[in-house]
């Protein structure tokens, strides 16, 4: 079958974003520039996170973790989508669409999987403060990223080769930017309903399970941060988890609109602007949230640049 795909379609056609209108030129520029300001985000704060001993925490590993998954999410889809534009091509090959397709689930899966476990990680610094030591030891941490990596990894292995066994001998123009499941589905000559229908429940179980952890964790931490005395500690753990409620609902309400809400409710043109954001504005605005919310990531960044600043002066 596999065979087959490749003889009878050997590449894709990909929907570009852009025109050469002056309109689209400026949008194009724009897109470029939310891009490297999100890889320079996430690359600065990646750095922070391991060259400050402060931020050498439970937390700020996780959250470095996030930071990686950030980078690789445009790199999956921009440099192509941009490439295409600047040299007038927009065809993919069978196996770049795979390859896109794997990574974009290996990493929306990681990252889905990784902000309910970052959840769990504030609800036992907030609720449980002396046994946050004991309970996020590390081995507890790399045993949390090494499920949101391996969860990735097993649900775009299984979802990827499945959707490729099925025989793409219709039209070959992906109506996306990307090749997306969905959008690819829409070009198989076979009946895919039943795969499809497996993919919605697969889809919202995949999406729920962590949400369910998320909404858990926040209640219990909700409840502990009104019963606290101390305005300073009530301020510093709300400032905390309000930047990663934020993340949550970036990431997670782009994800229910895409693989919740059926298809006939919303466009092609509507699905390209929901995966714009969240492979483009989410992983440039998240290294922005947590800087901006977190004391302890903007001490680290006045120190980085104040060393800086006076190894210029000499």
């Amino acid at each position: 079958m596999r065979e087959l795909n490749r003889s009878m379609t050997s590449y894709f056609t990909l929907m570009s974003l852009f025109s050469h209108s002056g309109p689209h030129l400026v949008l194009f520029s724009l897109v470029a520039t939310i891009f490297t300001m999100g890889l320079l985000g996430n690359a600065i704060l990646l750095f922070l996170l391991h060259t400050d001993s402060r931020l050498h925490t439970p937390m700020y590993f996780l959250l470095s973790q996030l930071s990686l998954l950030d980078v690789g999410f445009p790199l999956v889809t921009i440099p192509k989508m941009a490439a295409d534009f600047l040299q007038g091509e927009d065809s993919i090959s069978f196996e770049g669409c795979a390859a896109q397709m794997f990574f974009l689930m290996l990493m929306g899966v990681s990252e889905g999987v990784l902000l309910s476990l970052m959840s769990y990680d504030r609800y036992v610094a907030v609720c449980h403060p002396l046994h946050y030591p004991m309970l996020m030891r590390r081995q507890v941490c790399l045993l949390m990223v090494g499920t949101s990596w391996l969860s990735g990894v097993l649900v775009a292995s299984i979802q990827t080769s499945m959707t490729l066994q099925f025989p793409y001998c219709a039209s070959r123009t992906v109506d996306h930017f990307f090749c997306e499941l969905p959008a690819l589905l829409k070009l198989s000559c076979t009946d895919t309903s039943a795969y499809e229908l497996a993919l919605s429940i697969s889809g919202v179980l995949i999406l729920l399970l962590p949400l369910s952890l998320i909404a858990t964790s926040y209640s219990h931490v909700l409840g502990a941060i009104l019963h606290m005395h101390v305005t300073e500690a009530r301020h510093k753990a709300f400032t905390t988890c309000s930047s990663h409620i934020t993340v949550v609902g970036l990431f997670y309400g782009a994800a229910v609109f895409m693989y919740m809400v059926p298809s006939t409710y919303h466009s092609p043109q509507q699905d390209n602007v929901v995966s714009l954001f969240y492979s483009l504005i989410t992983p440039m605005l998240n290294p922005l949230i947590y800087s901006l919310r977190n004391r302890e990531v903007q001490v680290a960044l006045v120190k980085i640049l104040g060393r800086a600043g006076f190894r210029s002066k000499r």
